[in-house]
This record gives structure tokens, C-alpha cells and sequence, in this order.
């Protein structure tokens, strides 16, 4: 069950209409990093988790990212203003004012609409985590791109609130990882020498990364 709560997680302010950074923030709507995206990807992974207490993280997660995108949505709004001018707007812009009448879009920085091929899920928890904490890093760096390209203060500070819950869910996913270790495709993980081995093959030589294994396979492989 859900229950919508009217109030914004966090407040969002703009000093001013920006359309063509509007479309730039659509990004984070409708891109493949985006809000949209990191909300249904844990909400449908959560479908088969069995960890009770990992379920619930991956639904509380999933309902925080889509406060996330309500709070992204209504930036945008903001940023777009009211007035519809087609003929100034940006190639990526150009359908909120002839099609959506200025409603963001569930469209990406470039107007390409949304899809569910963005969503990863495979069943097993540790492929899944680790997709996870992949696509929280990859929302920051979009969100510091983003960052750098405004002087807008109510906009920077909007930013600035994802950022840092990104890097929170970053964190509390690498925790449940750790938690995981001799599960689903962990006990398959590392159970002979050829998983310690380090190839060699960048040619000429000079400094090569050394994990310290390559000889030394005596480790204790997953039970």
C-alpha cells in the first residue's frame, strides 16, 4: 500500500525561471540515472527479497526516490515558468511547450521518452546490490554535472539535499552487501585459484596492478 503525503520531503525554491535548465533537470526525470528509474528498479526488485529487513529497504529506498522525483518534477515547474515560447525553446525542450503544455515529461535531457529497459533486476541479491550502489554513484555524477552548470542558489540547494540522500543510499546498500556474503551468487564466487589469478596483458610493460593473490591462493573460498 501507498498513501501519498502532500508536503515535499524537502522544500524547493528557484530564484527564477530557467526553461533551458528545466530541460537539463528533466535528466534526472526521465534519463536513465534518473529518479524514475532507481524507484521502480527497487520497488521491483524487492518483489522476491526474502530478508525482511532488506526488503524493507529496498521499499523505503524506492518510496524516498520517488519523493525524489516529485521533488525534481516540481523544480522543473518552477524553472518553466509559465509561458509557452516554442520558438525560443531548446531542442530538448521543444514538446513541453507544443505537447505537454510546460508538465515535465517523463522524457530525459534530450526528450527521449522513458523506458523500462533502464530497469536491472536479475533475482539474485548480490548482482542486484551492486547494480544498486552502481546506479546511486552514477545519480550523483549526474547531479554534480548538474550542480556545476546553475548559479541558481534555490536550484543548487535543491542538489545539494540529492546528493548527499544518494550518497546515503549508497551507503546503506553497500551495508546490506556486506550482509550477503555467502548467499546466491556469492557461494559460487572465488572458489579456486584461477579467481585470485591477475593477467598481465598490458604490453610494453611498466606499472601493472598487483592484487597479491596471483600467488598465493590460499584463501578461504565462500562454505
Amino acid at each position: 500500500m501507498f498513501k501519498h503525503d502532500k508536503k515535499l520531503l524537502h522544500d524547493v525554491k528557484v530564484d527564477g525561471p530557467n526553461p533551458n535548465y528545466a530541460a537539463l533537470l528533466q535528466e534526472q526525470l526521465g534519463g536513465p540515472q534518473g529518479e524514475l528509474k532507481a524507484a521502480l528498479q527497487y520497488l521491483s526488485q524487492s518483489l522476491r527479497i526474502k530478508d525482511p529487513e532488506i526488503k524493507d529497504l529496498f521499499l523505503d529506498v524506492a518510496a524516498e526516490e520517488m519523493s525524489h522525483f516529485e521533488m525534481v518534477a516540481e523544480t522543473v515547474n518552477l524553472l518553466n515558468g509559465h509561458v509557452l515560447d516554442a520558438a525560443n525553446a531548446t531542442v530538448g525542450s521543444v514538446e513541453a511547450h507544443v505537447l505537454t503544455g510546460l508538465t515535465p515529461m517523463l522524457a530525459n535531457a534530450s526528450g527521449y521518452l522513458w523506458t523500462a529497459a533502464y530497469v536491472n533486476e536479475t533475482g539474485d541479491l548480490a548482482a542486484d546490490i551492486l547494480s544498486d550502489i552502481a546506479a546511486e554513484q552514477r545519480a550523483k555524477v549526474v547531479y554534480e554535472y548538474l550542480y556545476r552548470q546553475i548559479s541558481d542558489k534555490g536550484v543548487r540547494e535543491t542538489i545539494d539535499f540529492l546528493l548527499n540522500r544518494e550518497e546515503a543510499h549508497n551507503a546503506m546498500f553497500r551495508e546490506a552487501f556486506n550482509r550477503i556474503q555467502d548467499t546466491g551468487s556469492q557461494k559460487d564466487y572465488g572458489a579456486t585459484v584461477d579467481s585470485r589469478i591477475y593477467f598481465d596483458l598490458s604490453h610494453p610493460g611498466g606499472q601493472s596492478f598487483d592484487p597479491g593473490h596471483a600467488h598465493a591462493p590460499s584463501f578461504n573460498p565462500p562454505s
